[in-house]
């Protein structure tokens, strides 16, 4: 395991400190004074352009229980949602997003809840510190990045003119590649536990679900072996021939 230096340990206590700060000490403490919803909705706004995300979050809190049909009450929503995905709080964020589309499903911001749920569900999906350490964790539970997957999908096909379209498009070639090295991993377990047909439906679902992939190489070097150990001729020959038309230089491929 790669060790930490003294200089990245102290940096990585201000973060988890600074983390803990914006989630639960401020948020506490604050006390939203009764005010009129326009001035409230004035302060939360300033809060958000100044980047006091845990500010923002109790004055829109406090706006949305308070004046539930009030002049900004869509706006006070979306904004929620915004400011709960600055906060990492996921939980907050997606049962705003959920509330938000059951209430108001043909809103015209609509493409832009949907994105935002895409980018909650890839933010839960990824871990700050693992990033940092340089840590590879993508053998961790996928289903995070699978529901963002279909956010961004839904918002693709349903609102393929929106603004946000692009971005999630490339958002889902990132994930795609992300789900293919989760399955691949997989196969690679099996291969070390001599599961041999495991290991080839595993492999064959990476070509199948997610082709394209740079996971597509290994997934096709792992069929050919499992075949190979199955006694399957047939199957790794065809494995084989896959692997050299789109592989040439691959050396397992040159083995045959």
């Amino acid at each position: 395991m790669r060790k930490i230096t003294g200089s990245l340990l102290l940096a990585l206590s201000s973060v988890f400190a600074l983390s803990a700060c914006s989630s639960t000490g401020d948020r506490s403490g604050y006390v939203v004074e009764d005010r009129t919803p326009e001035a409230l909705y004035a302060d939360a706004r300033q809060a958000m352009e100044l980047g006091n995300f845990t500010k923002a979050s109790q004055v829109l809190e406090a706006l949305d229980s308070r004046y539930p049909f009030g002049p900004h009450k869509t706006q006070v929503q979306l904004d929620l949602i915004y400011a709960y995905y600055k906060l990492d709080d996921s939980a907050s964020a997606l049962a705003n997003v959920d509330r938000f589309i059951r209430l108001n499903p043909t809103h015209p911001d609509i493409d832009y809840v949907y994105y935002m749920r895409g980018l909650v569900n890839m933010q839960a999906d990824s871990y700050l510190f693992h990033d940092m350490l340089g840590i590879d964790r993508t053998d961790r539970d996928p289903s995070n990045a699978i529901a963002a997957f279909r956010d961004f999908e839904t918002l693709v096909k349903s609102y393929p003119n929106s603004r946000y379209a692009p971005d999630a498009q490339r958002r889902m070639i990132m994930l795609k590649n992300r789900l293919a090295e989760f399955s691949l991993k997989v196969a690679e377990y099996y291969v070390t536990m001599e599961a041999w047909v495991g290991a080839a439906n595993r492999a064959q679902q990476v070509l199948e679900t997610y082709p394209g992939t740079p996971a597509t190489e290994r997934a096709l070097e792992i069929m050919i072996t499992s075949y190979d150990e199955l006694g399957q001729e047939a199957m790794r020959d065809h494995s084989v021939s896959v692997l050299k038309a789109t592989f040439p230089d691959n050396r397992v491929a040159s083995r045959y």
